[in-house]
């Protein structure tokens, strides 16, 4: 997965006017001349997976005269280094200070904690993926960031991929009837990537592996539980895809992929990620 430029340097625009920088930096304003120049390290203060570095680079031409050096790039592993210099106009390095890092922290945070569900899964062939719990109006960076932690990317939105969930369903009158209707009038969106279904109890399970699905989503359930499925899918010879679902932390994650399924969405890869700490430090000429 890449960022397109356009996204990063729209996403650096509205962060700066957001900090007011469109407007002036009154304090680098008052301190430091408009030609004087420098440079300044980016530089990681503890270990963690890197995201956004790239994508950054490669816009930051939206700031007056700055050029970015990249040391280190995304998806690798970092641990207190230098991860790239930032050169050019102080005046305009100081104004990108802090979106640059807010962006690089927010988005590394979010790879380190991914890779260390990926890492509890590496024995399996079991993927992990993020949902639609992103920051709001940061979808991509925060998918991107997964991307960068090995994760996989789930759908990008409502738009790709038609996932019957448990009030899509309450909203039929017959879970097997009414929701083959459903699939079929979902299958003919030419942007449809795949189509799943969320089912919480077995008895649901059955009744949907006969239907037109990709994947079906496990809400929930017990591992004992997705055992169960696991052998129901095997037994019937199809290629459906399923994926567990409902408070895997890191602590549980191995016990869930080991019972066989393909897929484990998990939320708190963005919403309960910390930030890497980052910063950034003037380099003595």
């Amino acid at each position: 997965m890449q960022l397109q430029t356009k996204y990063m340097k729209e996403l650096l625009v509205r962060c700066i006017e957001e900090d007011g920088g469109l407007c002036g930096d009154v304090t680098s304003n008052a301190a430091i001349s408009p030609d004087e120049t420098g440079s300044y390290a980016l530089h990681v203060r503890e270990q963690g997976t890197l995201a956004g570095i790239v994508p950054l680079a490669d816009s930051i031409s939206v700031f007056d005269s700055l050029t970015i050096d990249v040391l280190r790039k995304d998806g690798e592993e970092v641990n207190d280094e230098r991860i790239a210099v930032v050169s050019g106009k102080v005046r305009s390095i100081l104004l990108a200070e802090r979106t640059m890092l807010n962006i690089l922290g927010h988005a590394s945070g979010i790879a380190t904690r991914t890779r260390e569900f990926v890492k509890k899964v590496a024995d399996t062939n079991c993927k992990i993926c993020d949902t639609r719990k992103t920051t709001p109006g940061l979808r991509l960076l925060d998918k991107y960031a997964v991307f960068c932690g090995g994760g996989t990317s789930h759908r990008m939105g409502l738009h790709d991929a038609a996932l019957f969930k448990d009030n899509h369903v309450v909203a039929l009158h017959a879970l097997k009837a009414d929701l083959r209707d459903a699939i079929a009038k979902a299958r003919t969106n030419p942007e449809l990537q795949f189509v799943e279904v969320e089912v919480d109890t077995l008895e649901q399970f059955e009744q949907v592996m006969l239907l037109d699905v990709d994947i079906v989503l496990l809400d929930n359930m017990t591992n004992r539980q997705l055992e169960e499925a696991v052998a129901m899918r095997d037994v019937s010879n199809t290629s459906l895809l399923l994926e567990a679902s409902g408070g895997v932390n890191l602590e549980t994650v191995s016990g869930v992929a080991n019972t066989g399924v393909d897929r484990i969405s998990i939320g708190g890869l963005t919403h309960h990620a910390h930030w890497l700490d980052i910063g950034l430090d003037a380099i003595d000429e």
